[in-house]
């Protein structure tokens, strides 16, 4: 019951425009606003392409000289020592070379999966809007 009464009121409405040049005044500082919306969504998405590019750049040379740096090293050299008895401790310095390798690998991993994802996110902002 309340539908159709709600029905016939919006149908009993019928808006009338008596001064044609402030709507259309009015229509176009909107269509402007929506504009300027639209075009400021452009820059922050190129925006975060280019933040992308940059960090994917750095991370990519950044990995490439840790890694070279490691593999370079002399492989009876640890990459660092400590000067305890403890066997936990000195298990550590005898694999630091193949642990931070692993670390390094996997940080670099994780960063192309982070990558991948930001990469999925723009794009998916860029077909909303």
């Amino acid at each position: 019951m309340k539908d159709k009464a709600l029905e016939e009121l919006f149908l009993a409405q019928k808006p009338h425009f008596d001064d044609k040049v402030d709507f259309m005044a009015s229509l176009t500082r909107r269509l402007d606003a929506v504009e300027y919306v639209r075009q400021h969504q452009e820059a922050t998405i190129r925006r975060y392409k280019m933040a992308m590019v940059a960090a994917f750049v750095i991370g990519i040379i950044s990995g490439a000289v840790t890694l070279a740096f490691i593999l370079t090293t002399p492989a009876d050299i640890p990459l660092f020592t400590i000067h305890v008895q403890s066997s936990i401790l000195l298990w550590l310095v005898d694999n630091s070379r193949s642990i931070s390798a692993t670390i390094l690998a996997l940080m670099i991993s994780l960063g192309m999966m982070s990558i991948g994802s930001n990469i999925q996110d723009i794009m998916r902002i860029q077909k909303v809007y």
